[in-house]
């Protein structure tokens, strides 16, 4: 069921891609900040009892619901696993800007790169060459293939019906709102939220990060995995990143001029400087990274079928 349940989507997808910000990311993030404000005293054990509310509530209620409906019929529960993965899962999340940014440094509009880079990101793009364009561009395709396919496909494995996918999805966007309003008041209220994340994401990072060095470059893969994510401001997603170039041979991190400001970053990978032919070997790493963990599901899926 898992693997038709992931054909399906990825098809719907094709033909009807999903406004993720409008239909998930917004809506999720309106309701962790309900959540927070009902539940934010400032102290660790507030974040405990919201994140319980938030995200392990409605992951109980769908997995009740997903057992009622394969109970009834189990085609009805394979529809509600489609719904669910079509919501938190899927390579429209970032590649409609990723090949919109390809193809405009393919012809030479640094102009409409940057703006395309900008939109995606959410952060200034002012005098940068489309070196660091590419840099940052495959970097965000890299961390995205991870964040909205290969972390979700596990959990989706790992967990009953949707249970998994949404756990993912709702405590990393959790997470990630609680995160930003704890910023100004310093209090531990989201510390809980990022140290269950951390656990959730622990596995999925290792998993991604074998599949770019078993479809790529898996010694350099390897190698750069072993040794570059510690220099990486968030050390974890720095696992997947440090694997993606070593697989590609290519250099990313590395200092980043903005305006008149140099952003210093630890250099990931080896190889050669990125452009826009590194960009299109980021898409065929993503992909054959994508049929490996199709096959390795059509493999377990046949084997629990013989057994």
């Amino acid at each position: 069921m898992s693997l038709f349940s992931l054909i399906a989507v990825f098809l719907i997808e094709q033909l009807k891609p999903l406004d993720y910000r409008r239909v998930v990311a917004e809506p999720v993030a309106a309701w962790a900040e309900f959540v927070e404000s009902r539940f934010n005293a400032g102290a660790y054990r507030h974040g405990v009892l919201a994140w319980s509310f938030a995200v392990a509530l409605p992951v109980l209620l769908i997995g009740v619901l997903y057992w009622l409906l394969y109970s009834l019929n189990p085609v009805l529960a394979w529809l509600l696993n489609v719904v669910f993965l079509y919501l938190t899962m899927g390579f429209r999340q970032f590649s409609h800007h990723y090949t919109e940014i390809q193809l405009a440094l393919s012809l030479g509009d640094l102009e409409r790169a940057r703006h395309l880079l900008g939109e995606w990101q959410g952060r200034s793009t002012y005098g940068l060459g489309s070196e660091e364009i590419s840099r940052l561009a495959i970097e965000g395709a890299l961390a995205a293939s991870h964040r909205h396919v290969f972390a979700v496909l596990l959990w989706f494995v790992i967990l009953p019906g949707p249970c998994g996918a949404l756990l993912y999805r709702l405590a990393d966007i959790v997470r990630q709102r609680w995160d930003v309003r704890d910023a100004a008041t310093q209090n531990e209220f989201s510390l809980f939220s990022r140290q269950v994340f951390g656990m959730i994401d622990w596995l999925p990072l290792r998993a991604t990060a074998s599949a770019f060095a078993i479809v790529g470059d898996f010694e350099d893969a390897v190698f750069c995995w072993r040794t570059q994510p510690a220099q990486w401001p968030d050390r974890d997603l720095g696992i997947v990143l440090a694997s993606g170039a070593g697989a590609l041979g290519v250099q990313l991190g590395r200092p980043v001029v903005d305006g008149s400001e140099v952003a210093d970053r630890a250099e990931l990978g080896l190889g050669d400087p990125p452009d826009v032919d590194f960009m299109q070997s980021a898409v065929g790493l993503v992909w054959r990274a994508t049929v490996l963990w199709m096959l390795l599901l059509f493999l377990l899926g046949l084997a629990s079928l013989v057994g």
